[in-house]
């Protein structure tokens, strides 16, 4: 798996102009699943991400978790973080997922991420998205796993 995580103030993600998952403070979690991910890595990643201290504490040194600050997290599935642009000017897609095991990564991701944070919301796998979000920092990272 390949996750962008931003941290944000606030995130959204609308399909069909309908809000269908809506944070405050927290994460946005871009998710990509490639065809050779597990269970394992998305239960690892999740508990990464619950600890990750990100957050500034009273000094402003990244010292603190989203769990420290009652942060939430928004998942939304996006197959192209998988893409390989090392050939030619068009992405390659070959190592992402099949969409019914991306699916289920995905899933089972937001249940691993629902053992720590008390707020998790999702977009809509495989649905045309917008997604709205202040960065905070702006800091991101990728993890892989």
């Amino acid at each position: 798996m390949k996750i962008v995580l931003q941290r944000v103030t606030e995130a959204c993600v609308t399909v069909d102009k309908e809000i269908v998952g809506k944070i405050g403070r927290g994460y946005l979690a871009l998710v990509g699943v490639f065809d050779d991910d597990t269970k394992q890595g998305a239960k690892q990643l999740a508990e990464k991400i619950s600890k990750l201290r990100i957050f500034p504490d009273g000094d402003g040194k990244t010292n603190l978790s989203a769990l420290d600050v009652g942060g939430a997290i928004l998942i939304v599935s996006q197959f192209t973080l998988c893409a390989d642009c090392k050939k030619g000017n068009r992405p390659s897609f070959v190592k992402a997922a099949n969409p019914e095991k991306a699916s289920e990564l995905v899933d089972y991701f937001a249940a691993e991420c629902r053992q720590h944070f008390k707020i998790v919301q999702t977009g809509i796998f495989g649905a045309k998205m917008e997604v709205a979000l202040v960065n905070d920092g702006p800091f991101t990272v990728v993890l892989e796993g």
